[in-house]
């Protein structure tokens, strides 16, 4: 049976982020501009915290980083350029380590979603139940 290809959102009262659920990897991939709008800060930082999740060997690059070639149009010629994807594992250090009102949204919706599914044994999404339910 093959699986379904879903979109995950994390919604912060300021709005929301849309992003892509990778079947064959089963995770999640975001650009560093795309961390940086979920957390509200510049790419700069996210760059920063990449950078020393690497250097303290808290994750691997190789198993978190995908590469994908992306054709823009700027003017009139089309532009190749080469951009990193960061996994699930990578946007959740990321995350922990952001200093913002949204990654600390984000710190505590994902600490109690851990806790839950912990404690519980599974998680459950209340608001993705009742909206495929109508």
């Amino acid at each position: 049976m093959e699986k379904e290809n879903k979109i995950v959102i994390y919604q912060s009262k300021t709005g929301g982020i849309e992003v892509r659920l990778d079947k064959t990897e089963e995770t999640i991939f975001l650009t560093q501009q795309q961390i940086g709008q979920l957390f509200n800060v510049q790419k700069a930082a996210i760059s920063k915290h990449v950078k020393n999740i690497f250097k303290t060997g808290e994750l691997n690059k190789k198993s978190t980083v995908s590469i994908l070639e992306t054709v823009q149009s700027e003017g009139k010629r089309k532009i190749s350029r080469k951009i990193e994807y960061y996994n699930l594992d990578l946007i959740i250090s990321i995350g922990y380590r952001v200093n913002s009102i949204n990654a600390t949204k984000f710190r505590k919706w994902a600490t109690k979603t851990l806790h839950q599914h912990i404690v519980d044994g599974y998680t459950i999404n209340k608001k993705r139940i009742s909206n495929h339910s109508k």
